[in-house]
């Protein structure tokens, strides 16, 4: 892994950081000497993230257990793991691919769909941007995703809000760049957590239909997309805003 001098004692908050590529984005930073916050509804993985942290011989991340769909909760949880610290950066991690065919979607699956993949991106953007802003600098992260790029299908409410994070994150960095504060974002292809590889099982002819897709004939994995969040946040990606960077392996 790169190191990056410039995250060392900087204040970092990642949603959704207990499991997958939000897990790999707080290690990644703990280990940057970053003081890394995470917020996740899932107590038991958020357990063994911060074990997991620990064993790296870093110390722990702190972290509040909420529910991203509740914005007043979670605004109120990260305020309070921040205990009057000023954030550098802000990962918009947390979200939700959960398959569900067109004639499937209810107008309150929609919603919950929007509040666990879009809303709360806004929303602790817009929070942790009045800090960053006094401060006169800050890097913030969305998370979105290649899938409707390529046109995954059975996903389409997913695909549809994945495109949103582009258009949010170019809104906020025009928004606040005058204050120092850049927004970029990543956008995924195919990565291998826990919860993809038990797709991947279910369907033993996946993997090797998505390589083929794919030009780099090997799968990502977590790390590579803690990588990317790690180089947005340091000063190397000084004058990167506005952007989407895809880490897909060439599938899109």
């Amino acid at each position: 892994m790169a190191r990056y001098p410039s995250l060392a004692g900087k204040v970092v908050v990642v949603s959704g950081g207990a499991s997958g590529i939000g897990a790999a984005i707080v290690e990644a930073f703990a280990l940057q000497g970053s003081q890394v916050c995470f917020v996740d509804i899932d107590a038991d993985a958020a357990q063994r993230t911060v074990a997991e942290v620990v064993a790296r011989g870093v110390p722990p991340p702190a972290h509040a257990v909420c529910d991203l769909r509740d914005i007043e909760a979670s605004l109120s949880a990260v305020q309070g793991l921040l205990a009057g610290r000023t954030p550098h950066a802000l990962i918009n991690n947390a979200g939700n691919d959960q398959a569900q065919p067109l004639g499937e979607v209810s107008p309150a699956d929609w919603d919950d769909r929007v509040a666990v993949n879009l809303r709360h991106q806004f929303f602790l953007a817009q929070a942790l941007s009045v800090p960053m802003r006094a401060a006169g600098q800050g890097a913030i992260v969305n998370l979105g995703s290649v899938a409707w790029r390529i046109g995954v299908p059975g996903v389409p409410v997913y695909c549809t809000l994945k495109s949103a994070v582009e258009g949010l994150t170019r809104s906020l960095a025009r928004e606040l760049g005058s204050d120092g504060i850049r927004v970029n974002a990543i956008a995924p292809g195919w990565v291998l957590t826990e919860r993809q590889l038990a797709k991947a099982a279910a369907d033993p002819g996946k993997s090797a239909r998505y390589l083929e897709r794919q030009c780099l004939k090997t799968h990502l994995g977590p790390a590579d997309i803690a990588e990317m969040a790690l180089w947005l946040c340091a000063d190397e990606s000084a004058m990167c805003t506005g952007q989407t960077f895809t880490v897909d392996g060439g599938v899109a």
